[in-house]
Order: structure tokens, then C-alpha cells, then sequence
């Protein structure tokens, strides 16, 4: 089955997205901001990656653009939780820079496994 790297700073949503995903029989790896996910990324390449938009050290923007500069097939969901004005505004940049899916948070489990499924397909 797929690997997948999600990259998100909360963690509670790291834990309980990998406790989810990996139930579905995918494999999870996790970071905690770009910086690091682009460095799992690059040792360990995933078929999928899950990144937040506001994180510290690398945002999700910054890291979709390299993640796409480096790889410019790599799949992509975008995620946030940032208001109702951020959400628009940021899931919106990063469509337009190569996310397959965006989703704003809260995400419900089935929401999660669907947008998955369908980027993988």
C-alpha cells in the first residue's frame, strides 16, 4: 500500500491522521513542520503527502513550493484549520500551486480517507 507523510505542528492531529491512515493499511510517516518533512522527504520519498499551512519554521506554502520544485509530481493534500478567511485564502494559493485536494480542519475520519483515496487513485 501507499506511504504517506504527513506533515502538520500539532500533534494530537499528527498521532490521531496516522492512527487513522494506518488503519486503512497505509504507511505513516510524520513531521512537525516543512523543514523537517522536506528532509523525510527527500531520504524517504512518500506517494502522498499530507502538509498543514501554518506551521513553524517552513509554512505550507514554502513547503509545497519545494516539495513541487523537487518533485513536481508529487501528490498533494493541503490542510487548515486557520479561520474561515485563512482557509479560503491559503487552501486557494495552495490549489493553485499544485495541490491535488485542500481540506479545512476539523476533518472528519471518512472526509480524511476519501480525499486520500481519491489523490492515490
Amino acid at each position: 500500500m501507499a506511504r504517506i507523510l504527513i506533515i502538520e505542528d500539532e500533534e494530537s492531529i499528527r498521532k490521531l491522521f496516522r492512527t487513522i491512515l494506518e488503519r486503512e493499511g497505509y504507511e505513516v510517516d510524520i513531521a512537525a513542520d516543512g523543514e523537517i518533512g522536506l528532509r523525510m522527504q527527500r531520504a524517504n520519498p512518500a506517494d502522498l503527502i499530507i502538509t498543514d499551512m501554518f506551521m513553524p519554521e517552513k509554512e505550507g506554502i514554502e513547503t509545497i513550493m519545494d516539495l513541487k520544485r523537487e518533485n513536481p509530481g508529487i501528490k498533494i493534500i493541503a490542510i487548515s484549520g486557520g479561520g474561515a478567511q485563512g482557509n479560503l485564502d491559503y487552501l486557494s494559493i495552495a490549489r493553485n500551486l499544485g495541490a491535488a485536494k485542500t481540506l479545512a480542519k476539523p476533518i472528519p475520519r471518512l472526509d480524511l480517507i476519501a480525499a486520500v483515496e481519491e489523490v492515490l487513485a
